[in-house]
């Protein structure tokens, strides 16, 4: 029952999608390392059984080879005992020929004995056999199985660190986005504008002030010339006109 019971395991386990277990699972990594356990203890599992099995199965066949040697052996003995009473009889010694011929007898039986026991063992000997073949097959397959699973996980892991990256850089990316007036560079940005602008008023400042320094100097001529005008006047002397024609 207990080989049964493995024989059932092995087919179950070769015949098992990889690929649509790790579509099924949660964490298809911790699925990987679960079944590779599981492959693992089965196989060690599969080969007590399958030594065990193929162990029985020399024994039958060491035993029924003995009995075909056996029945050969008593085949021999009867041809033999068989001939020597026909020698007796020939020799017309009948009494002793004829306890060959029952010695013949005897050897005849016992290589019929021989003969059918060899036939007996012989079926179990091609169900022991086929299924040492069934049961090597599959841990084969097993083990083919097992190398899929660890080649997988290799792969995932890959997948998983190459996905870790990119989501790393994805982030740093995204954390710089000029675009964003909420990022670092954004606020910074945000910060020089604010100085350039405050740069700019300050110079806008200073250019009024400066050109209300030469408006009061044109203001001051103006009333220079004014001056000088009235003192001619006073004089006597007649105001020039303010435009002189061509």
């Amino acid at each position: 029952m207990a080989k049964e019971s493995i024989f059932g395991r092995i087919s179950t386990l070769v015949r098992a999608n990889i690929n649509s277990l790790l579509d099924q699972a949660e964490d298809p990594q911790k699925m990987i390392d679960q079944l590779v356990r599981d492959y693992t203890n089965n196989i060690a599992d599969a080969e007590s059984a399958i030594a065990e099995t193929i162990g029985n199965l020399r024994l039958l066949e060491r035993d029924h080879e003995e009995d075909v040697q056996a029945a050969r052996e008593w085949g021999n003995k009867a041809l033999a005992a068989s001939r020597k009473a026909d020698e007796l009889r020939t020799a017309g010694n009948t009494t002793d020929a004829d306890k060959f011929d029952s010695l013949a007898k005897i050897a005849l039986q016992r290589q019929i004995g021989e003969e059918r026991e060899a036939r007996a063992a012989e079926p179990q000997i091609a169900a022991q056999t086929e299924i040492v073949e069934k049961l090597k097959g599959g841990l084969n397959g097993m083990k083919e199985k097992l190398g899929q699973l660890k080649t997988k996980r290799s792969e995932l892991l890959a997948r998983a660190k190459v996905a870790e990256a990119q989501t790393k850089v994805q982030d740093a990316i995204g954390s710089i986005n000029v675009l964003d007036p909420t990022s670092e560079l954004g606020r910074f940005e945000d910060k020089i504008r604010r100085q350039e602008a405050l740069a700019q008023g300050k110079a806008e400042i200073a250019a009024s002030s400066l050109d209300a320094q030469f408006e009061s100097l044109e203001d001051l001529g103006e009333l220079t010339e004014v001056e000088a005008r009235l003192a001619e006047l006073k004089a006597g002397g007649t105001s020039r006109p303010a435009i002189e024609s061509e």
